[in-house]
This record gives C-alpha cells, structure tokens and sequence, in this order.
C-alpha cells in the first residue's frame, strides 16, 4: 500500500512538472509580434534575431512564425523597407529577454513624406483640408468643412492615415473624420464622442489603438479604444485625474508612457500605460517640475528626451527619460530662456532639430539643434511667422514644416535645411478664421 502510494505521488509530481512545463513554453517557446503601422508600399520584410523573416504589404497586428524559450533573447529590425511608395518603417519595443509571456507590444512605424494638411478654425467652426506638393511644402485647397463640434482647438491624424480626430473645446467633444486615401477628403464618421470639459489637446497612441484627450477644464484625460470604423469607446475607468489645467500630451515612440503638461501647475505628469489596455497609473516622481505656464510638449524620435514649452515662463524645459520606468530628469542648461513666449513645439523625425512656435513679441518660429549625447538645445534660427502662430508640425519626411496663425487665419509653411535645420519660407496659404492647429498625414 505504501508502495503504491509513493508510486502515485511520483506520478503526481511528474505531471506537475509536465504542466509546469508546458505553462512556460518551454518546448514551443513564446511568441514574439506587435503592430505595424502607417504602411502603405509593398516589400516590407521584418527579422527577429536576424532571421524569421516576415513579410507585410498593410498595416495590422504580426507574430513571428519562431518561439524563444524563456530567458532568450529577441531583437526585431527591419530588413527591407517598402516602396511604392518609399517609406521608412522604425521598430521601438524591438528588443528584450523572453519572461514568461508571448511579446506583443512592438511598434513598427511607416512614414513617408506628407501628403495633405487639416487646420482646425477655431473662430470659423470649419476644418481646412490641403494637399502638400511633394517637392515645395506648398499647400493646394481640397475643400473646408464645417465641423461637426463646436470650436474645434486641436488635430491629429491617425497614425494609419486613416482618421483625422478634432478636439471641440465648445461641445466638449471630439469629432471624426475618415480620410480618403487618395484625396485627402473628409468625411465625417458620425455624432461627436463625448469627452469631458473643456478638450484642449488630442493624440493617437502609436500603434493607432487608443485614443487620448486633455480636458483642461476637468483636470483629466479621457481614454478612449478606438474601434471599428475609426470611433473611439471610452475604457473602463476614464476619464483619469491629471494636474491642473492640462494642456497638451505625448507618448513615448513605443507607447509605454503618456505626458501630460499641466499649464496652471507648471508641471508635467507621467503615466505608465497598460499594454492593450491604455489605462493610465502615474509613474513615480511625477509630476515633474517645469516652468510657468507649461502649455505643449515635445518628445524625441527615440522616446530619451523630453522638451516642455512654458508659456508664462518664456522658457522650454529639456528632460531625458529613463527608458525603463520613464521618469524625467532635468538635463543641465535646462530650462532654456527664448525671449518670447513659445506655444508649440515639435521635434523632427530624425531628432537634430527642435522647432519651437512663439507668440507675443515674436511671432516667429526658432530653430535649436539638439546634442545627440545631452539633448542640450542650441538655437540654430528663427524665421517670421503670422500673427499668433498657435501650432507647429513637421511633415513626416523631416523636409517642411507648417505653423498655423491664429490672429492672421493663415499656415506659413518652410523649407527645412537637411544639414543645419535653418528654416526658409516656403509660402503663406489662407485658411480659416481662427486657424489654430495644424496636423500632417
């Protein structure tokens, strides 16, 4: 009898070990993918750990065919880039050790250079729509629509280049647009979605599953997953409490973390978010100090710098970001004093230059190349803008930016200098009244 039941707990034993076994993928190994973005050209091929290649023709979520065992590692790269058009496709999340889950949180991001241009009117209640010549900047009308909320303050276009979605500041919504690939037209995709008071800013994560607005009257961001058709459904738990007066916001290239500038505070709040998930819960340290008046913020192509411009201050705030947790540390010189009042900012695509919107006196736009080792901020050049220019982008290619003027209802758009990122006019394009944010697809 003893026997048998010593010979029945081995048997246990090893079928705990068996199940052990399996539950770590041990024999199969876990699985390594993530979501590609913004890809419109043929030819883009992928590699895990240089091999396990993985070809894709559109955007959407992959799994490399290969398992890695725990504690492997895994590096994803791109092998071939599309074409037809040329694109440049960026891996973030790319690399890591197996623990003891499948990987799903890479970011493969496709560009190419821009193709149209949308301005929120805020005065007008419309939303300008253009078509960007590929060899000049310049701006051709394709039509104006009226918006479908009330003051329409802020942009953004979907990193799929599929959405365009408009913050209302007077409804307390956000409008949506579908984009027609071809023409750059817009179509409205239906009844505004309820945020809370007072939306001043709007981002799209990068992997185009969530979508995130700054209620600067309520103190929060609302959180919204974007469903089918491009409509956004609020998640559970949202709207989050931030600072006070939140005013604009970033995420990290990877989306791992969300920025948040409180414009009353003079702070930046930092959240870590929920892969699949995208709720928020506040990283430690935050919120980090800026300057008076932190009003919009900034973040490097490789998710390690950080640039906040305050308003009141007529400063801006430099931080390097620790990549694991995502705190902000001050680097040093910072802040840096521009003389006027700077209200947006915008880093290019290959992260040299920052360029910085500014207000009062100057009504410019400045240029400041970064130092790859520090991000220290160095000003490179200043070129006239309109009055009160509001809003800065650069067109994904890094060969144009555009600044939309408030008070002189217009966008002036710039050649950017590949080797020193001085800015030359590149034309002056009528818009809407009360032209206030600018977004490029």
């Amino acid at each position: 009898m003893v026997k048998i039941r010593v010979k029945m707990a081995i048997l246990s034993a090893v079928a705990v070990l068996v199940l052990g076994i399996a539950a770590c993928h041990v024999g199969g190994g876990y699985t390594v993918g993530g979501t590609a973005t913004g890809v419109r050209g043929s030819g883009l091929v992928l590699q895990d750990n240089s091999g396990d290649n993985l070809s894709m023709d559109a955007s959407g979520s992959f799994v490399f065919s290969s398992g890695i065992d725990q504690g492997g590692a895994y590096s994803v790269t791109v092998l071939t880039q599309p074409s037809n058009p040329a694109q440049t496709c960026v891996v973030h999340n790319g690399s890591g050790t197996i623990g003891t889950a499948d990987i799903a949180n890479v970011v493969v991001t496709c560009t190419q250079a821009g193709r149209f241009a949308y301005v929120a009117n805020e005065t007008a209640n419309t939303i300008s729509a253009f078509s960007i010549d590929a060899a000049t900047g310049a701006l051709a009308p394709i039509a104006t629509y009226a918006s479908t909320g009330t003051t329409p303050v802020a942009a953004v276009v979907d990193p799929n280049g599929t959405y365009l979605y408009v913050a209302d500041n007077g409804s307390n919504d956000v409008s949506v647009y579908s984009i027609d690939d071809t023409t750059g037209a817009l179509t409205s995709a239906g009844v505004p979605i309820a945020t809370g008071n007072g939306p001043f800013a709007v981002l799209v994560d990068p992997a185009d599953q969530f979508l995130y607005v700054a209620n600067m009257t309520d103190n929060t961001v609302s959180v919204f997953s974007i469903g089918s058709g491009g409509v956004p459904t609020a998640i559970t738990g949202s709207p989050f409490a931030v600072g006070s007066q939140p005013t604009s916001l970033k995420t990290d290239p990877g989306g791992n973390f969300l920025y948040v500038t409180d414009f009353a505070a003079g702070e930046v709040a930092a959240f870590s978010i929920e892969p699949g998930a995208g709720s928020l819960a506040a990283i430690g340290g935050s919120p980090f100090g800026a300057g008076a008046g932190a009003l919009a913020i900034a973040i490097d192509p490789t998710g390690t710098l950080a640039y906040v411009a305050n308003e009141t201050a007529h400063t801006i705030s430099a931080y390097s970001i620790n990549p694991g947790t995502g705190a902000l540390a001050a680097i040093s010189g910072s802040p840096y004093s521009t003389g006027s009042s700077p209200e947006s900012l915008v880093v290019d695509p290959a992260g040299r230059y920052l360029y910085a919107a500014n207000v009062t006196g100057g009504d410019d736009l400045s240029s400041y190349s970064i130092t790859p080792s520090t991000g220290a901020l160095t000003l490179a050049s200043t070129a006239g803008a309109g009055a009160f220019p509001l809003s800065v982008a650069v067109d994904p290619a890094g060969q144009f930016a555009y600044v939309a003027n408030e008070n002189s209802d217009d966008v002036f758009v710039y050649s950017i200098d590949a080797t020193t990122g001085a800015l030359k006019s590149a034309g002056v394009f009528g818009a809407g009244a009360g032209s206030r944010s600018v977004a490029i697809d």
